[in-house]
């Protein structure tokens, strides 16, 4: 071994070694929080997916079309128990603001979506059906206990105030300046008897 060589190998003995990096991109900490990012945008995704099949303007025209026409069933089922000339008058008012706005809902349906009651999915109408047999069977009660007027007119009250809520999001919902419209007209109509059912009193 000639001295060149022997100085090569004290060289290559004392070269420090090169150490692994430990950048932020190798860390543990990091693979664990892109995970999580990753998860986070996939839920996040899903839920959307999920919320806008409940949403937008065709949902909602077929949640209010079954609600009203549910609501008006039962109207006309208990009109003639009423007592009250004054209730059973606002009865029939609201009757027919119910019918009138539940066919221009249907004709829109028909027309926009070729959809009608006949052909709605099944799940959404028995959903809607299961509302209807609640309030139907707490008039039926309320009719054997000799209540029936105090009972109807706060829930035809309710009744109106998920309507008015309902017209609402579907207002903000659909593009259709005509249909829009029809919407607001009946909307206010319900809004001015909506007082009607609400302050009723049986002593007045």
């Amino acid at each position: 071994m000639d001295g060149q060589e022997y100085l090569n190998q004290i060289s290559a003995a004392n070269r420090p070694v090169a150490k692994k990096k430990n950048g932020i991109f190798s860390s543990i900490y990091f693979k664990i929080g892109i995970i999580g990012v990753g998860a986070l945008l996939v839920l996040i995704i899903i839920g959307s997916m999920l919320g806008s099949g409940k949403g937008g303007e065709k949902n909602l025209s077929i949640d209010l079309f079954l609600h009203i026409d549910n609501t008006n069933e039962i109207i006309k089922k208990y009109q003639s128990d009423i007592k009250s000339s004054d209730l059973r008058s606002n009865s029939a008012s609201l009757s027919g603001i119910l019918s009138n706005i539940d066919n221009k809902i249907e004709e829109y349906l028909t027309e926009k979506y070729s959809l009608n009651k006949k052909n709605i999915d099944e799940k959404v109408v028995e959903a809607a059906k299961l509302e209807m047999d609640e309030l139907d069977a707490e008039l039926f009660d309320a009719k054997i206990n000799g209540i029936l007027d105090r009972i109807f007119a706060h829930k035809m009250a309710y009744e109106i105030t998920m309507i008015l809520s309902e017209e609402s999001k579907l207002i903000d919902a659909t593009k259709n300046e005509a249909f829009k419209e029809d919407l607001k007209e009946n909307h206010n109509s319900l809004e001015n008897l909506y007082d009607k059912f609400n302050d009723f009193s049986e002593t007045k």
